[in-house]
């Protein structure tokens, strides 16, 4: 009986045993995905004139060095637009995409600024560089630079009031590099530029970032230096943003 209780016990120790020998963990199949390699042909920033023509450089796309098809679209920064419109000024992101055979896909940018240059005296329509400084300082290198900043626009509207991208001069946008949503748009000048008298009629504005209410209060248009100087007040601070704005040559 003894014997027959061992025999037992060996034989529930081998099925164990047998059991545990089986692989459990399940079958790893490994598959290798190669996916898009882009770069950019040409710039990746080209200037376009308003009302012209924009002849799109292109990408390199490939998969395992083989070329492959990409898609291209375009949105506005400032303005809200949803194509890349030649005949609305604004800067552009350009984003062409990529999809390998796996559905695994890749993106890159481009840059692309429609613009006009007015001649200050009769249009302060165009591409400047701005230097900002909020309450008297410029922006702690520490935090960024508002120095020479690339770009802050002025574009002409319908009515013939002026809109500008940002009246805080690209201090948190492109100065500390924030984003669009720092930005305060919807600025509108109107008046007259060789008397350098302006009204703003989109008073007030909003900063979507961070709240609070802000007004241009002031624009100096100098024709001799290619330059404007335009004021904002901010109740956050409050601040006061003074920046000078220099036309930009494309």
């Amino acid at each position: 009986m003894k014997n027959l209780q061992i025999i037992k016990m060996l034989g529930i120790s081998a099925l164990i045993l047998a059991i545990s020998s089986c692989s459990l963990d399940p079958v790893i199949h490994s598959e290798v995905t190669n996916y898009p390699i882009m770069s950019l042909k040409g710039s990746a920033t080209i200037f376009v004139p308003l009302g012209g023509t924009y002849n799109d450089p292109g990408i390199n796309a490939t998969e395992n060095g083989a070329p492959i098809a990409y898609t291209s679209t375009g949105a506005g920064k400032y303005r809200n637009g949803k194509t890349l419109d030649l005949n609305v000024a604004d800067e552009y992101v350009q984003t062409y995409k990529a999809v390998n055979k796996d559905g695994f896909s890749r993106t890159i940018d481009r840059k692309v600024i429609v613009y006009k240059n007015g001649d200050l005296v009769n249009s302060i329509e165009g591409v400047y560089l701005s230097t900002t400084r909020r309450n008297g300082s410029l922006l702690p290198a520490s935090q960024g630079s508002s120095v020479d900043q690339q770009y802050v626009y002025v574009w002409k509207n319908s009515n013939g009031t002026y809109g500008v991208s940002d009246a805080f001069g690209g201090w948190y946008d492109i100065g500390r590099k924030i984003g669009v949503t720092s930005a305060t748009r919807g600025g509108t000048i109107a008046g007259n530029i060789p008397t350098n008298t302006f009204t703003f009629p989109g008073n007030p504005l909003t900063n979507v970032y961070f709240g609070g209410v802000a007004a241009i209060t002031g624009l100096t248009v100098a024709p001799a230096t290619k330059q404007l100087t335009l004021s904002c007040s901010w109740d956050a601070g409050p601040y006061t943003f003074v920046s000078t704005l220099t036309q930009f040559q494309p």
